[in-house]
């Protein structure tokens, strides 16, 4: 009877927090139900507004294997090596290789110049933007509004405006992309100092530092592998921004787009997409191989 006793009184407690435990796994639940349901309600709302229906998406789907149909070469495998001169053949299909080739090099030369210039406006505006640095309040806010506000304007936006500031060509595209890849990096930049280590920090105060010196030799070496990554990583979708601002004058492939898509050249449409796709897919490689070394190596 003792031992009875010693049960119920092992087993009383233990139930209490089972019947807590559930009755938190219900109000969860409830919880997580009401949230689903209000996003629910929301995305159905947006798609309202922005007719998106599912009628628009069944009566625009032929369209797009139209249009796919339309910029398709026309290949045939008796002329598929021959000259630019025998219709169905590679050399015709990109029979303006030469330039084109030109043009793909102009777009990585600025997509890797915006993102040098951009890294290197960003570096000094994200010590102060990190939290954990202790910078003044005015200042931090300061740094952080404005690489909000760099970052929010699209690149296609920039390029129009520099390209009425500057003209037609390549420098409108570089300051483009040089000022939005500012606003991304910083913030990325600030949080990857966010995450370092701050005894080094403590260290360097101590020892008598000052603040720019603690961001230095404290802060710069534990951020610097994602600090590169980051940027590498950056680079590689600039490639694919550098391609885009070219439809407002901004130089590169992406303006040579612009105009065969404006004329009609369907194939031609199709050999520019193919160049490009080719182009990213190495610089991907290219990129990811160069980071990983760069990290290993500062590691």
């Amino acid at each position: 009877m003792g031992a009875g006793i010693a049960a119920g009184a092992d087993t009383g407690p233990i139930s209490s927090q089972e019947a807590a435990f559930r009755a938190q796994r219900a109000e969860r639940r409830r919880a997580s139900l009401v949230a689903f349901s209000i996003l629910a309600v929301c995305l159905l709302a947006a798609a309202w507004v922005s007719e998106f229906y599912p009628s628009s998406l069944i009566a625009g789907a032929p369209r797009i294997g139209e249009y796919f149909q339309r910029i398709a070469p026309h290949l045939e495998l008796r002329h598929l090596l021959a000259g630019t001169e025998t219709e169905g053949s590679l050399a015709f299909w990109f029979y303006r290789l030469d330039s084109w080739f030109l043009l793909i090099l102009e777009t990585a030369n600025m997509a890797a110049l915006g993102t040098l210039g951009g890294a290197l406006l960003a570096l000094p505006l994200s010590f102060p933007a990190a939290r954990n640095l202790r910078a003044p309040n005015l200042v931090r806010i300061a740094c952080r509004r404005g690489l909000e506000a760099m970052r929010t304007v699209p690149e296609i936006v920039f390029a129009l405006i520099f390209v009425w500031a500057f003209g037609v060509g390549a420098l409108a595209g570089i300051l483009a992309i040089a000022v939005h890849t500012a606003g991304a990096l910083g913030k990325q930049f600030a949080d990857a100092m966010e995450n370092t280590e701050m005894r080094p920090w403590e260290g360097v105060f101590a020892a008598g530092g000052s603040w720019p010196q603690a961001c230095r030799y404290a802060i710069l070496p534990a951020a610097l592998p994602d600090l590169l990554s980051t940027a590498l990583l950056r680079f590689e979708i600039n490639i694919r921004s550098a391609s885009v601002i070219g439809f407002v004058g901004a130089g590169g492939i992406g303006q040579e787009l612009y105009q065969v898509i404006s004329f009609n050249n369907y194939e031609e449409v199709s050999a520019i997409i193919v160049l490009l796709i080719i182009t990213v897919s190495c610089v991907d490689l290219i990129s990811e191989r160069l980071r990983r070394r760069v990290i290993e190596a500062v590691a």
